[in-house]
């Protein structure tokens, strides 16, 4: 499938900010499931791109001077294959399967979590396994955001063993009365040398119906904008994301 994807950021400030630095990740990458056609980011100053420690697109951008408020827009266009995983890393240099075995402080797991996830211990290093302790995460965590699903599926993943991050993106469904939907989470777990994709929120495989943005052990390190500035005081944000399918 092909889609459209438009992205906007709008941050505005009591006071005027004096400096502030912003870290997008809001371009995504080609993968052996989908392939960016095309793709713009604006910003209201020059933005440094590089790449980041997991193979993101990163882009920086510093303001050093005063303002008020801070827009940006990230839109393009993507193209998606039918195939449910990937047979390859998302980036160029993979990253040790390991690195993503060590808790965060996002994924740290409770006693009852613990608890919960010793239930599929046995199960777990299959594939099969792995599905029952999403679709039982999606069960526990129906009235939770998708990021908090997916730590808990990670937090279970890493205390039994395997290997887990996080990923940032989009996903199209297909309404009658809207024909996109905005941003979007899910997890990946190291399950027989490759890395497989789980869709907790909606207790899915992932698609042709997602694109990816970011990996990261948790969501501050996929999030698509985190920033730390001076001045400024109360900040308020209007974001809106949309994806339109355009071919399918």
């Amino acid at each position: 499938m092909k889609f459209s994807i438009t992205h906007e950021f709008k941050y505005t400030y009591d006071s005027p900010v004096r400096l502030s630095t912003q870290y997008l990740r809001l371009t995504p990458r080609d993968t052996a499931r989908q392939k960016v056609t095309g793709w713009n980011l604006d910003t209201p100053g020059p933005a440094l791109r590089t790449t980041d420690g997991y193979g993101n697109v990163l882009h920086v951008l510093t303001m050093d001077k005063a303002v008020s408020e801070i827009s940006i827009e990230a839109a393009g266009t993507v193209e998606t294959s039918p195939a449910l995983d990937e047979p390859s890393d998302f980036t160029g240099a993979p990253l040790s399967p390991l690195l993503f075995l060590r808790p965060t402080g996002l994924t740290r797991v409770d006693e009852p979590l613990g608890a919960f996830a010793g239930k599929f211990r046995r199960a777990v290093p299959e594939h099969s396994g792995l599905r029952e302790l999403a679709a039982a995460i999606h069960d526990k965590h129906r009235d939770s955001s998708a990021a908090d699903a997916v730590h808990a599926f990670i937090a279970c993943c890493r205390h039994l063993g395997v290997p887990a991050r996080y990923v940032s993106g989009y996903t199209y469904a297909r309404k009658k009365d809207n024909n996109g939907v905005a941003m979007h989470a899910w997890a990946e777990a190291w399950v027989v040398e490759r890395w497989r994709s789980f869709d907790i929120a909606h207790d899915s495989p992932v698609g042709e119906a997602h694109i990816k943005l970011a990996v990261g052990a948790d969501y501050l390190d996929a999030c698509p904008v985190r920033g730390v500035r001076i001045g400024g005081g109360a900040e308020n944000l209007i974001a809106h994301a949309h994806v339109e399918a355009t071919q399918q």
